[in-house]
């Protein structure tokens, strides 16, 4: 009996791998828990090294399998999380030139004022790359 075809004996049609990077206590974890796990918590446990879930989706019939790595941003794994224009640079040079690039701003609820990052810095960053941007709030993260 002949094997089924590549696409029958695959659980989705594409697989598409997300790196979350950014530095320390951004929210990055908390980020790939309420996509993956639907779960929120307010408790803040340190990512050591790199943390990893995949979640299936659906879209305009496809199923799209998403591989998600969480990053540490912690000083000592400052080789991957410097600072978004070396993020940047690195995907340039060592990522496909076909890779997909999005800025994502987190607590975009909190008052500008004690913010990291205002949303039109934010933007302006996006902007000059050529990415998209969004923001997310905290209650979510």
């Amino acid at each position: 009996m002949a094997a089924p075809p590549a696409r029958a004996r695959a659980d989705y049609d594409y697989l598409i791998k997300l790196l979350l990077i950014g530095d320390s206590g951004v929210g990055k974890s908390c980020l790939l828990l309420r996509f993956s796990d639907g779960s929120f918590t307010t408790s803040f446990i340190t990512t050591i090294g790199i943390d990893f879930k995949i979640r299936t989706i659906e879209l305009d019939g496809k199923r799209i399998k998403l591989q998600i790595w969480d990053t540490a941003g912690q000083e000592r794994f400052r080789t991957i999380t410097t600072d978004i224009r070396n993020w940047i640079r690195n995907i340039e040079q060592h990522a496909s030139d076909n890779v997909n690039k999005i800025l994502v701003g987190n607590k975009a609820d909190m008052d500008e004022s004690k913010r990291a990052v205002p949303t039109s810095k934010g933007q302006a960053l996006a902007d000059e790359y050529g990415i998209k941007f969004f923001e997310t709030v905290s209650d979510a993260c």
